[in-house]
């Protein structure tokens, strides 16, 4: 397929990109900067130009869009600049993708949709899936929501296949070897003190995986995907220790349910993933740390993580 990727420049937009391209699609990826991406055709734009939207899905003739452009991590702008950010954005692109008949439309949630964080969450039930009520209590997480929305009513009114999905916290390659994550921490560190990673209920996903979600998404048959959300994310905790050990003094917003999760079990399931796409997640925390501790040679300097502060993922 000929894919427009938006937002490829971005921390999950470089190895999405890349990955679809690696798998025999023809991908432009579409940002305000081009970073030199391999195997990948950029395009610098600014998609909340309703016009230059229209223009670059006008003249690449995609087969379809994943859609990822967008304020990324919560707090990390004005409240009302990160809603109507995205919201346009999204808005923008996938009607500049209507409007040409793009056959697949694809865009990025965000599993804060369901409003953990918030003082008096809890959750309607644990694992976690599709299925749980959507509570948002952010701007980010409301834009979120917005594009979900988006995406029902291109769903409802055009031709083609239109679906969300919503990656886990992000991790990029680099970041297994030290690299620092979208808070400022070190994988490692986020381990190493499990309050950081609770408070977004031990959720991740390696780049590389949820690339392979869109590759199976773009494969699936267009009734199995059209108008439906997926949560994609690892198939274990982002912890030492089980979840059931950890939620009544970090996360005790799961409540009693959690208790049953199981070892490493996580909390949010891609069960819906693995049955209607036949996508599952290869890669845990437990093989990538290690595959990067090996790569990196005793002597080396690692990197260090950035003074920053952290926030709701």
């Amino acid at each position: 397929m000929r894919v427009v990727v938006t937002g490829s420049s971005g921390r999950l937009g470089r190895t999405l990109s890349m990955g679809l391209a690696a798998s025999g699609h023809t991908v432009v990826g579409a940002d305000r900067a081009a970073v030199g991406l391999p195997g990948v055709a950029e395009r610098e734009v600014d998609l909340l130009d309703e016009r230059a939207a229209q223009l670059l899905i006008d003249d690449v003739r995609p087969d379809a869009v994943v859609h990822l452009a967008g304020i990324a991590v919560p707090f990390s702008a004005p409240e009302l600049q990160i809603l109507v950010t995205n919201a346009s954005l999204a808005h923008s692109v996938l009607a500049a993708a209507a409007g040409a008949g793009v056959g697949r439309v694809l865009a990025a949630s965000s599993p804060t949709v369901i409003g953990y964080g918030t003082p008096g969450w809890r959750a309607s039930t644990v694992p976690i899936d599709e299925t749980h009520p959507r509570e948002p209590s952010n701007a980010y997480a409301l834009s979120k929501l917005l594009i979900e929305e988006t995406v029902r009513t291109f769903s409802r009114t055009a031709a083609g296949a239109y679906g969300y999905f919503r990656p886990c916290y992000v991790v990029s390659p680099e970041e297994w070897a030290g690299a620092p994550t979208q808070q400022g921490h070190t994988m490692l560190e986020r381990l190493d003190d499990p309050a950081l990673a609770a408070v977004s209920l031990f959720n991740y996903v390696d780049a590389r995986d949820a690339a392979a979600f869109a590759d199976a998404w773009l494969a699936a048959p267009a009734d199995v995907v059209d108008g439906e959300g997926f949560f994609v994310g690892a198939a274990d905790a982002l912890a030492r220790r089980p979840v059931a050990e950890l939620w009544r003094e970090l996360a005790p917003g799961l409540g009693p349910d959690a208790d049953r999760l199981i070892g490493t079990e996580p909390v949010f399931s891609t069960d819906k993933a693995a049955a209607r796409l036949g996508w599952r997640p290869e890669r845990t925390w437990r093989t990538e740390l290690a595959a990067a501790a090996a790569a990196i040679p005793a002597d080396a300097e690692r990197p260090r993580p950035a003074a920053t502060e952290s926030r709701l993922p």
